[in-house]
């Protein structure tokens, strides 16, 4: 049970990079499977309550100031919902060394994507429809990577992990 609940903030973390790549979406499901997940694991590890309320109130405030975020056009609804459900599993202490990762990493991946598509599309590469997605200057940036590698950088230093290989 420990190496499954050890895994599944990775794997659905690595899912959300992906699908944000592939589709320029990340979807309700993923979000809310990463949600339950956490409930599963902290109720299985038996996490204090007091800790257990402390990432649901980090994890409501990243909502609501991503929501925020949201609403200017800033970001994307699936980019907020997906911060929330990342800071659950890492909590207060670990919230801001997230999103200062989230902001270096999505700098760099907007920087890459704006030169990406300074150059032409090859007709090969064309082909591929995630890659013309990426290409299209009218389209948003897949900050979803630069989310889940913030969150794979933060997740060993989480209570969650912490207590799964002690």
């Amino acid at each position: 049970m420990s190496t499954i609940a050890l895994l599944i903030f990775p794997l659905l973390m690595a899912f959300a990079a992906s699908s944000d790549l592939l589709t320029m979406r990340i979807s309700n499901k993923l979000v809310l499977l990463l949600v339950a997940s956490f409930f599963v694991v902290a109720i299985a590890i038996n996490l204090p309550l007091q800790q257990f309320a402390m990432h649901v109130l980090c994890a409501l405030a990243v909502l609501a100031v991503a929501f925020g975020l949201f609403a200017l056009g800033w970001i994307g609804g699936g980019d907020a919902k997906l911060a929330a459900a990342t800071t659950l599993w890492l909590g207060f202490g670990l919230a801001l060394p997230y999103l200062v990762y989230t902001a270096l990493f999505g700098g760099v991946l907007t920087l890459l994507i704006l030169v990406l598509r300074r150059v032409p599309l090859t007709p090969f590469l064309a082909r591929y429809r995630w890659l013309e997605r990426l290409h299209d200057s009218k389209q948003g940036i897949p900050y979803g990577i630069a989310m889940a590698v913030a969150g794979l950088m933060t997740y060993s230093h989480s209570a969650i992990f912490l207590h799964l290989t002690a």
